[in-house]
């Protein structure tokens, strides 16, 4: 275990075998005493912030100031880039990445083995700043080995199906179906993903 002299540890925080913390990093913030585990063999970079309840698995790794909020569950071999954020109330499946400057919103679901490209915003407000907007908020589903192209938005309560490819730049308004390609605004699925030569099994 290595902890950088700058980082700080705060309330109950169990680092696993081999955790590497960079400088100015803030482990356990928030949230009175609850716990925080980051997983065996992870890498936390400089400046990253992770707030108190997060369940972290093995081989772990952010990038440089990514922030990570309250009670997510995240699974193994999970890397979230640098200045992108994960709100709270979050579930991360194993092996998800996560590229630079993401937002994942509250009550997201990403499951095993998606891609998220950079600059990719997940929303989970229908109507934001409306009356009760936050007791109705609900985030996107992300199935298994989708892949979400640079720079897609995707809105509140949409699934996308596993393995499905949206493709760069995308607005994502309602459900794309497994397998499907799809791409435009809103996107629109316009083939199967496996008559990609790159992607045929």
């Amino acid at each position: 275990m290595l902890i950088a002299e700058t980082a700080r540890l705060l309330g109950d925080v169990v680092l696993g075998e081999g955790v590497r913390v960079e400088d100015y990093c803030l482990i356990g913030t928030g949230n009175g005493d609850a716990t925080t585990v980051i997983g065996a063999g992870s890498v936390v970079r400089a400046g990253t912030i992770i707030y108190a309840g997060n369940r972290i698995g093995d081989r772990f790794q952010s990038g440089n100031s990514a922030n990570i909020r309250e009670n997510n569950i995240i699974g193994d071999d999970v890397s979230i880039g640098t200045h992108s954020v994960v709100e709270h109330s979050v579930s991360l499946g194993n092996r998800v990445r996560v590229h630079s400057q993401v937002f994942i919103p509250e009550y997201s679901v990403i499951e095993d083995d998606v891609w998220i490209g950079p600059n990719v915003v997940l929303t989970n407000a229908l109507y934001p700043a409306s009356a009760g907007a936050k007791e109705k908020l609900v985030g996107p589903r992300l199935r298994r080995g989708c892949v979400i192209g640079a720079n897609v938005t995707i809105l509140p309560g949409v699934t996308i199906g596993e393995g499905a490819l949206i493709g760069a730049g995308s607005l994502v308004a309602h459900d794309i179906p497994a397998g499907m390609v799809a791409h435009g605004s809103p996107a629109r699925p316009t083939r199967k993903r496996s008559d990609i030569p790159d992607y045929a099994d």
